[in-house]
């Protein structure tokens, strides 16, 4: 007899636990049971490391949510101490923290880490950072306040992925919530897997793959889904209602209102939430706010730091907690609000705000016209989802395409002149052009390359966009925002614009034998603006 999918989830669920508990517990005479009951007794590791137990926590509308509570060695219940939530990620299970929340409590914090609805042991459905996600945040604070030393001034929550957007959607609800660490999330999720107008293919296929295997999402949930991977136009303004109400975005008011101090991690190369949706979101903030973007893919950024090694942006998440839980006088809020590391050189800079990244705009002017064909890949893509942006990160070797072989039938393409001295490009590139098809509908992908003296272009940054119910033959104008990024050119080399119609990251929507015209109207000139530090 074969096993069911959740007979599979509880032994992995239950083996992965034990492992990972052994791992970062090593060391301890005594061990935390696999599962405990709210009303069981605490399974203390040592007398001189924080104890650990599992327990379960009723969630909204009663469902179970499993959880594990370190607390700091030595509480006896005559103090009480900061609390920091953390809701896991997508498909990931509640060890998923176990390390830094060990760290954490080590430092004098109590900290859950619950299993997010849907997923994995705990119950419910996966309902996508939705209300009852929400709800459950607040549910968790309520049960810590209730069952550890947790004092209820200084609550926080922190997580990566889907914890990091159900952390800044909680802040908007619940103004216990003071400090918030929000790493590889997303503040408008539409804006993320729907940048454009096009469907981010392999990104979302990811999601709906890794949900299936370790969850059970919502009916609405598979709805949306498949309408959003079958590129159903007539259901496009309920997909967006959908993630309007699953965007921190949206409540930002909210948001600034209750004053929690905010602290933003993301990657440059982030094939799931791409940083641009970020940093608008950030500098739209109020209260305290920090904005931290490294080399590397979703949550690869801060992803060793979950097995216990060093991580830099767990250091500073830990600071983050400690001078807005514990009023550490450790300078975070007088450095450089903005921190950006170079994808070149891993050098990190610090800036005031984001508008301060770049101080010139660099032009690349789009002149002449320039046709193309649709449907076939030209050799200029964005990569593949996680593997191209953690060879970047690790590597730096981003995807690459030779220029000068660029089929000129399938790729519109221009350059600069050659640059004498280096060009720093930080922030956001953005294109401005006239395009004509002979369809209603299409999609084109802009890219930016870095291009040697023997023609090789590595990527800089790109985005797709789609367009549906033009007139066909008739020019419309088009703007789009590249993804932002840190990347130094070297002297001696160009930059190229190249634009196609067939990216693997992406849907497209091209007819056969359909074609797209890049002009650059005397009244309204073509061009790419390039951020670049001075």
């Amino acid at each position: 007899m074969r096993p069911s999918r959740t007979t599979l989830r509880a032994a992995t669920s239950t083996v992965s636990a034990a492992v990972l508990a052994t791992t970062v517990l090593a060391g301890a005479p005594a061990t935390a049971a696999a599962a405990t009951p709210e009303s069981a007794p605490t399974a203390t590791v040592s007398s001189a490391s924080p104890s650990v137990r599992f327990v379960d926590i009723k969630g909204d509308g009663g469902i179970t949510l499993k959880a594990n509570v370190f607390t700091p060695a030595g509480a006896d219940g005559t103090r009480r101490y900061p609390v920091i939530v953390l809701p896991t990620s997508w498909s990931m299970p509640q060890i998923e923290y176990m390390a830094q929340a060990k760290k954490l409590a080590e430092a004098g914090y109590v900290v859950v880490g619950y299993n997010s609805r849907g997923f994995w042991q705990s119950g419910g459905e996966i309902e996508t950072a939705g209300p009852k996600d929400v709800a459950d945040a607040s549910k968790v604070i309520d049960w810590a306040l209730a069952h550890t030393p947790a004092d209820p001034q200084k609550v926080g929550m922190g997580g990566v992925s889907y914890g990091a957007g159900i952390c800044l959607l909680a802040s908007a609800f619940d103004k216990r919530i003071k400090a918030v660490a929000a790493l590889s999330g997303w503040a408008d999720l539409i804006d993320s897997i729907y940048s454009g107008r096009t469907q981010h293919l392999q990104a979302v296929g990811f999601l709906n793959g890794t949900g299936e295997l370790t969850g059970r999402p919502s009916p609405e949930l598979r709805t949306i889904l498949k309408n959003f991977l079958t590129s159903d136009l007539t259901t496009e303004k309920d997909m967006i209602e959908w993630g309007r109400k699953r965007s921190p975005t949206t409540y930002l008011d909210k948001i600034n209102a209750n004053g929690a101090a905010i602290m933003l991690g993301n990657a440059w190369g982030d094939s799931v939430f791409p940083p641009n949706q970020y940093a608008r979101f950030y500098e739209k903030l109020k209260g305290p706010k920090r904005l931290e973007f490294r080399p590397g893919d979703h949550a690869t950024a801060e992803g060793l730091g979950l097995f216990g090694l060093p991580n830099d942006t767990w250091t500073n998440t830990q600071r983050w907690f400690d001078h807005y839980l514990k009023g550490a006088d450790n300078g975070i809020d007088r450095e450089s609000p903005v921190l950006l590391k170079s994808r070149s050189t891993g050098a990190y800079e610090g800036y005031k705000s984001w508008q301060d990244v770049a101080s010139t705009q660099r032009k690349i002017e789009l002149g002449g016209s320039r046709q193309i064909h649709t449907n076939w890949d030209s050799g200029a893509n964005g990569g593949l989802i996680f593997l191209s942006s953690m060879l970047d990160q690790f590597l730096r070797l981003p995807p690459m395409a030779s220029i000068p072989l660029l089929p000129r039938s399938l790729a519109a393409v221009w350059q600069s002149e050659r640059y004498e001295t280096g060009q720093r490009v930080r922030g956001t590139t953005r294109l401005h052009t006239t395009m004509t098809s002979t369809a209603e509908s299409g999609t084109a992908i802009a890219y930016l390359y870095d291009v040697g003296p023997l023609g090789i272009g590595k990527l800089v940054t790109h985005a797709p966009y789609t367009f549906h119910d033009k007139t066909p033959n008739q020019p419309f104008g088009v703007d789009l925002d590249l993804f932002s990024t840190a990347y130094d050119v070297p002297a001696g080399h160009r930059l190229a614009v190249v634009v196609d119609t067939v990216d693997p990251l992406y849907s497209e929507y091209n007819p056969s034998g359909a074609r797209l015209t890049f002009s650059s109207p005397a009244s309204d000139p073509s061009y790419v603006s390039v951020p670049v530090r001075d």
